[in-house]
């Protein structure tokens, strides 16, 4: 068997767009950190909005947050699609435009109807920026630099996703939750209006010609939503239950329809011969496992601190703060080496780390809290972690296409990330969900996820995505 080699595009010994590559960055990243952000800020907020809506059910405003997990993860193939066919700026400008609006309106929300309404909208315009501003950071820089900047734009994401609870916390305790919304505003704008002025003009994509696959996009798009609602529903009721069963059964035969209507067609909503690269195969899987896995150590560590050593809120989001703050060090350091060696030892490295806080949460902290020695070397070693392997498992999904791929076969990768974080909170609210939990409760979690991460090291064995210029590179196995 011969190792896969990287696939140089007609643009690797420079950027495309020629204006200066760390100034499109943080415009593109700007946004992102928006909508990572955004994605988990509201676990912060529930409780607020359960005093604000007191005649809702828990249940009915679980889907101010599983609405927009639906949406989003249903949006994004289709939304990269998008980019690659009808320009990368005009899609991002169009995302950033509407996740404004959006947060607007579920700032302003009268009701739940109302808020989740906007809610969807909010995840509507997330999916379009999302593939369309890791397609514009891949465009602005050289090949030689490109895996240090995905490293950066990873880091940035998962930064926010990480930050989000801790800065939603001291948010909503002082300002109310409708600001968790309402702080979108600025920096979006802001994005926005620089987005108009310095992002390139585009000439006409490499695939403009092609028809849009609305008969494949409306299949894609069903058959994900499909299977994030029977996921998120599993919350709720057991999986043997019509609408997890239902929802599930539904899914799979709309997404062995797409399969069957994209196969072998030209202009299909996801060109299926992506997957016929051993690596990027390798690197979705990877990243399915591990997106379970970060969900349920992060969220975990919410429940614990607050359920079991009864930390208040703003004070479980400071205990939070060291791993986060770990990641965007840690993925630039990590960036610039798998620009020398491929992305395979970074991803393992970072896996194992996941892996090893786990363990010591399943081990370590008792029921007295001790934060220094008990909790802090865990989150030390998970944030490191994820700062080595979730920025890298998007710069490996992405380090062998060409650019008129960028955008789907970085919105395939955020996908299948978003629908692991969906499994991931699942488990966590059937494993810690219940008005009584205990120390055992988020030990078994904590196994959990300890033994994801491991699995994903696993996985990231087959990953190949050394420099092409590497004697590694040219060697065949």
């Amino acid at each position: 068997m011969k190792m896969e080699r990287p696939v140089p595009s007609a643009d690797a010994a420079s950027g495309e767009t020629g204006a200066p590559p760390w100034r499109i960055f943080l415009i593109a990243s700007a946004a992102v950190f928006l909508v990572s952000i955004d994605s988990t800020v509201l676990f912060a907020a529930f409780a607020a909005l359960r005093e604000a809506f007191p005649a809702n059910s828990a249940a009915g405003l679980s889907w101010v947050l599983n609405a927009y997990t639906v949406v989003y993860a249903a949006m994004l193939v289709p939304a990269g699609r998008l980019a690659d066919t009808h320009g990368r700026k005009r899609m991002f400008m169009t995302g950033v435009g509407v996740f404004s609006l959006a947060s607007l309106a579920c700032g302003l929300a009268p009701d739940v109807m109302a808020l989740v309404a906007a809610r969807v909208l909010q995840a509507v315009g997330a999916a379009l920026l999302m593939p369309a501003s890791l397609a514009i950071v891949l465009g602005a820089f050289p090949l030689r630099q490109r895996a240090v900047a995905v490293s950066m734009w990873g880091a940035v994401g998962g930064l926010a996703a990480a930050a989000g609870p801790s800065v939603g916390a001291w948010l909503v305790d002082g300002l109310g939750w409708r600001w968790a919304f309402f702080i979108n505003l600025p920096p979006a704008l802001w994005s926005l209006w620089r987005a108009r002025r310095q992002l390139p003009a585009e000439g006409a994509p490499a695939s403009g010609g092609r028809r849009f696959d609305a008969v494949g996009v409306a299949l894609l798009v069903a058959g994900v939503g499909a299977l994030t609602w029977a996921v998120v529903s599993f919350e709720a009721h057991p999986w043997r239950s019509p609408q997890v069963a239902g929802a599930a059964s539904l899914g799979l035969l709309l997404m062995a329809g797409f399969v069957a209507w994209a196969r072998g067609r030209a202009d299909a909503a996801l060109d299926l011969s992506l997957f016929s690269s051993r690596t990027y195969r390798a690197v979705n899987l990877a990243t399915l496992v591990f997106g379970a896995a970060f969900a349920m150590m992060f969220f975990g560590f919410f429940f614990f601190m607050t359920g079991i050593w009864h930390y208040s809120l703003p004070l479980a989001g400071l205990a939070i703060t060291p791993g986060p703050l770990m990641v965007v060090p840690v993925a630039l350091l990590c960036g610039r080496l798998a620009a020398r060696t491929g992305h395979r030892p970074v991803l393992v490295g970072g896996c194992l780390l996941l892996a090893a806080g786990g363990i010591w949460q399943s081990l370590v902290p008792g029921v007295q809290p001790q934060y220094l020695t008990h909790w802090l070397p865990s989150q030390l070693m998970t944030g490191i972690g994820v700062g080595m392997a979730m920025p890298s498992l998007a710069g490996a999904a992405v380090a062998s296409l060409g650019s008129a791929q960028y955008g789907v076969g970085s919105a395939v990768n955020q996908a299948i990330r978003q629908f692991g974080t969906v499994l991931g909170v699942a488990w966590t609210i059937v494993v810690l969900g219940h008005a009584q939990i205990g120390l055992e409760d988020f030990r078994l979690l904590s196994r959990t996820y300890a033994a994801l991460a491991l699995l994903s090291a696993v996985l990231c064995l087959a990953v190949h995505t050394r420099p092409p210029g590497s004697p590694a590179g040219r060697k065949p196995a």
